[in-house]
């Protein structure tokens, strides 16, 4: 069995790091804040350099925290996030594109006779969200200089000198050929990428390269894009099973096997990870805005953050008649109209501020429902149990509401951010390659679990009420120009 590795998970709102030993669990931790411009137009950005430094404070703090030496390093990112820069340098040429930024929608305009073409070869629809819409932009409109990536290449090339990507995070690109695990050239000339020069395609657990921004030298064994590394963690490895991570945004996965899985159902077919040279797949359904969602309550007063949900939501019995769709940035799956901006209807002078929480949760519960739903019927079988993790799982509110209006039980993992859990694994495996995907993977061991409280009939009716609300927003939302 290896030794304690230091995994550091590059987010969104945030890096995070723990050392992590097979045997002794956390050893230690770290954290560092990144601050995501919201700019006019649906747009986000963030600055290259602190999310470098971010990895950097992080990693340092969990190393400090376990006072003693670890065997490697294993490193998750955002997925859909890209920037330019230059390769001989390292020097970003631009700042980082973050996933949920609208700007790339005149692109996917463009192609949209060709989407269901993109949809089979790359798995993916025709999104803004994905990484090659945005990479397309950035050479268009901001430079033709150096290479454009996602922000794992950046960051292993400021970490090591290496150009390499794994092949889950690839395939978040829209320019995998999601059959071949390989670049395609057809995606890239649709995408008028024809040329550019992309990473070496690795293994989850692999050996990238050699840093020593830590101190002594480490090697880099383990890459994996932020989801695909929970669902790692959660141990969702068997077809049929499922798991949804509560951050910035929600997204459930479900896994699929050695085979792709087209789907029918408006899902992401996408890479789970690569082992060994062995591919294995996942179906993969967004929620936009779940934290981000409580953070702009939060803004306005509702409440103080996400630690108050439980507080404020309890203050009242439901949610008042009050209806919210919080689509703040957009309706990813199975809608995929990313232009739609979120509702809110049933308000009266007797509305508080609970009933504007309790409403908030049912949103996000029955936007993650949907997309386990579309997976179940994708793949012809009820999903079981549903396995979770991320800082909105401390929620007793929204994950009794997830429970009641999904009708399974939800299994809370004991550490709430599972993604570094997963790319420790990872890098485990990268350094031991003698090692078994089980022996890499800490036992599944939920901390709580919550079983459904109400009926299926009426579940079955919160949820038409919820379908019925987003169906109006699309009828009255303008189309994506």
């Amino acid at each position: 069995m290896t030794g304690p590795v230091l995994a550091i998970d590059q987010g969104t709102s945030g890096t995070k790091a723990l050392v992590v030993c097979p045997e002794r669990g956390v050893l230690g931790s770290g954290s560092a804040p990144v601050a995501t411009r919201q700019l006019p137009g649906a747009r986000a950005e963030a600055d290259p350099a602190e999310l470098y430094r971010s990895v950097l404070d992080a990693g340092r703090q969990a190393l400090a925290a376990a006072g003693e030496p670890v065997a490697a390093v294993g490193l998750a990112n955002q997925g859909e996030t890209v920037l330019a820069w230059d390769p001989a340098t390292g020097r970003p040429l631009t700042d980082a594109i973050v996933w949920h930024d609208k700007r790339a929608d005149t692109v996917c305009a463009e192609l949209a006779p060709r989407a269901e073409e993109l949809r089979q070869l790359t798995g993916l629809p025709l999104d803004a969200y994905f990484a090659a819409p945005k990479m397309a932009w950035i050479r268009r409109n901001l430079t033709v200089d150096g290479v454009v990536t996602t922000t794992d290449s950046w960051l292993v090339h400021r970490l090591t000198g290496a150009f390499v990507t794994d092949a889950a995070t690839a395939g978040r690109t829209q320019l995998l050929d999601l059959d071949r695990v390989d670049w395609s050239k057809d995606a890239l000339d649709a995408f008028g990428l024809t040329g550019e020069r992309l990473p070496r395609i690795v293994d989850a657990g692999c050996l990238a390269g050699t840093t020593t921004a830590f101190g002594a030298p480490l090697p880099l064994t383990g890459l994996l894009v932020d989801q695909q590394a929970a669902l790692l963690a959660l141990r969702v490895t068997d077809p049929g099973t499922a798991k949804c991570t509560y951050g910035t945004g929600a997204f459930l996965l479900a896994a699929t096997g050695g085979r792709p899985h087209r789907s029918e159902q408006g899902l992401v077919s996408c890479v789970a990870w690569r082992l060994a040279g062995r591919t294995s797949y996942c179906l993969d359904g967004q929620v936009y805005a779940a934290a981000s969602a409580v953070a702009w309550l939060a803004g306005l007063g509702v409440l103080s953050g996400a630690a108050d949900l439980d507080r404020v939501g309890s203050s009242v019995q439901d949610t008042g008649g009050v209806g919210f769709v919080p689509a703040l940035a957009g309706l990813a799956a199975p809608w995929w109209r990313g232009e739609v901006r979120g509702t809110l209807t049933g308000l009266g002078l007797d509305t508080a501020p609970g009933h504007l929480v309790r409403a908030l949760c049912e949103g996000i519960a029955a936007q993650v429902a949907e997309a386990a739903d579309a997976a179940a019927r994708d793949l012809g079988s009820p999903l079981g149990a549903l396995r979770v993790d991320g800082g909105l799982t401390r929620s007793a509110l929204l994950m009794q509401t997830q429970a009641d209006l999904l009708q399974r039980p939800v299994e809370v993992s004991a550490v709430p951010d599972a993604t570094a859990l997963g790319v420790a694994a990872a890098a485990r495996l990268g350094l031991d390659p003698a090692l078994t995907l089980d022996e890499a993977v800490p036992p599944w061991r939920p901390a709580t679990v919550y079983e459904p409280r109400i009926s299926a009939a009426e579940a079955a009716e919160r949820r038409a009420e919820f379908r019925a609300a987003v169906d109006a927003l699309l009828d009255r939302a303008p189309a994506a120009s």
